[in-house]
């Protein structure tokens, strides 16, 4: 099946729900060994068309003036001394972004968190506009392996049109095989709604 009528066989087979339903991408990939560190990556993504929904995105700067929210360096400081308020933090924001004076801060206080749930955040360079980073990173998902061989990802919802999960779909494919080690391939995917049944298709 392509991925165009998976994508079709996903929506004739949901019922309507009381909410909008997010439209998710699952890759499995052969030849993959865990056991090897370079096995394991965490990428964003940024789609062409955004998930749907508009991620959180927090900025880590004592430079920076006028974005919000931001953490400067005595509230990552702060945080050292709270487990749970730093945990509670990071599960606030799907997004980090961080001038590079701090980032060795943040890896000392919060990178024990973030590191395992792939949230480091994205090195932000002196002279760029933390509000344009944020908005791509609005539109980005996160494409992922950490202890088993495949990924899930939101690549929409179902009010989207059909054509922009379809490209949103097809730049998540393409990113993740940039990023697969060599001998390892997508066995396969799927597509699935939140609360619907996933319909596999090939990948080409």
């Amino acid at each position: 099946m392509e991925l165009t009528e998976a994508l079709a066989a996903v929506r004739a087979g949901s019922e309507k729900k009381k909410f909008q339903q997010t439209i998710d991408l699952i890759v499995n990939i052969k030849n993959l060994d865990m056991k090897k560190p370079e096995s394991r990556f965490s990428k964003e993504v940024a789609l062409p068309h955004g998930t749907g929904k508009s991620a959180r995105v927090c900025l880590i700067s004592d430079s920076h003036k006028g974005y919000e929210p931001k953490l400067g360096k005595d509230d990552i400081t702060a945080l050292e001394r709270d487990k749970r308020v730093a945990k509670k933090l990071i599960r606030d924001y799907d997004f980090f972004m961080a001038e590079p004076p701090l980032m060795i801060l943040v890896g000392k206080v919060l990178g024990r968190y973030m590191g395992p749930i792939g949230k480091m955040p994205r090195l932000l360079p002196p002279t760029a506009n933390p509000a344009t980073v944020a908005e791509e990173l609005s539109k980005s998902v996160r494409v992922r392996v950490k202890d088993s061989p495949n990924i899930q990802c939101a690549i929409g919802t179902e009010a989207m049109a059909d054509e922009q999960v379809l490209e949103n779909a097809k730049r998540v494919i393409e990113e993740i095989k940039k990023v697969l080690p060599a001998k390892s391939q997508i066995r396969n995917a799927y597509i699935k709604l939140t609360m619907g049944k996933p319909v596999k298709f090939v990948v080409k």
